[in-house]
């Protein structure tokens, strides 16, 4: 079921004041729009990790604990270089980190305190 005009806007000023609050947090959610995958970052990954596949079953081959271990680390080494996001506005979210608007705070939560008061005078 898709969300309202209303509801869309609402999620949008949440989502906003989760970034001027605690933008880390915000980051590590994955919901900045900014954030995308890259290429070069997943074709590298793919490659290691078939590396690393050949290494372990070269390892098995030979009965060689070490190069089976090594062909493993290689393996996740590459699965989780090629699941890493890159940040183009990394730069952008660490300068905004330090201001922290107090107005367009307070008047957010005023206004969603207001919406909230007047849907309780509204109810019977």
């Amino acid at each position: 079921m898709p969300l309202s005009e209303h509801e869309q806007k609402l999620l949008e000023q949440l989502e906003k004041q989760l970034h001027e609050d605690d933008p880390k947090f915000a980051n590590s959610m994955g919901s900045d729009p900014g954030r995308s995958w890259s290429t070069r970052h997943v074709v590298i990954g793919v490659l290691c990790a078939l590396a690393g596949v050949f290494l372990l079953l070269v390892g098995v081959t030979l009965q060689n604990i070490f190069v089976g271990v090594l062909g493993f680390v290689v393996m996740g080494g590459g699965v989780y270089f090629a699941t890493m996001r890159s940040s183009a506005a990394a730069a952008k979210t660490g300068a905004k980190a330090g201001r922290k608007p107090g107005k367009q705070r307070s008047s957010f939560m005023s206004s969603l305190e207001e919406r909230w008061d007047e849907r309780r005078r509204g109810e019977p």
